[in-house]
């Protein structure tokens, strides 16, 4: 309920004051399950995009956003799920609340660099990403961020205002059916991962260290 109730009130102020174009919105479906994988250039990626949605996304975001109150309640508040870094364990219950998003007929987003770029380009992915195409087998769609590193870069508290912004959103990206099979290998995982983060790329303009 709160979710709708805060995209309800911030979406107008954002439309205000900002110049959000969005690219591809045709592209995310209108039920069932999808993953968005997205590139990461600032704090207020996860406000912007489940802003310019129609439907409900949860985000996995890092654990330090839940322990800091200045940022705990708007993402407690989006029902975003925290992910400790470093692995093992807690991110392993991430994935697992993924996928009860994704078998419950959700939108799941996810920042497969694990992190903000500081540079501006986009880094290697995780292959959490990869993961969750193979096991749960739903559409990934890359989404590119453009324009939020200049609104809010990293460090600041506040963000600029009267900056554009811009959300591509691709077409499901296609993914090689054999390695979607090898759901316990390494290389396929990683295959499919670049496979991923080379559509962002495409979506957002960076370059690929991959």
């Amino acid at each position: 309920m709160f979710y709708w109730l805060l995209k309800t009130a911030l979406t107008p102020v954002l439309r205000l004051f900002y110049r959000v174009r969005v690219n591809g919105l045709q592209h995310v479906p209108e039920a069932g399950p999808a993953i968005l994988a997205s590139n990461h250039l600032s704090f207020s990626d996860s406000i912007f995009l489940p802003l310019v949605l129609r439907r409900r996304i949860t985000f996995a975001a890092k654990a330090e956003y839940f322990e800091n109150p200045r940022t705990a309640w708007i993402f407690r508040a989006l029902g975003q799920i925290p992910v400790k870094r470093g692995g093992g364990v807690a991110a392993q219950r991430a994935l697992d609340s993924a996928k009860e998003i994704l078998d419950d007929g959700g939108l799941f987003g996810i920042y497969p660099e694990g992190t903000r770029s500081r540079d501006g380009r986009l880094h290697r992915g995780r292959t959490g990403v990869a993961r969750l195409a193979m096991e749960c087998r739903v559409p990934v769609l890359a989404v590119g961020m453009v324009g939020t590193a200049e609104l809010q870069p990293v460090g600041r508290t506040l963000p600029h205002v009267f900056k554009p912004v811009e959300v591509n959103i691709s077409q499901p990206v296609c993914l090689d059916d054999d390695s979607l099979e090898q759901t316990s290998s390494s290389q396929a995982q990683r295959e499919i991962t670049d496979d991923i983060m080379l559509a962002v790329g495409r979506q957002s303009g960076q370059e690929y260290l991959a």
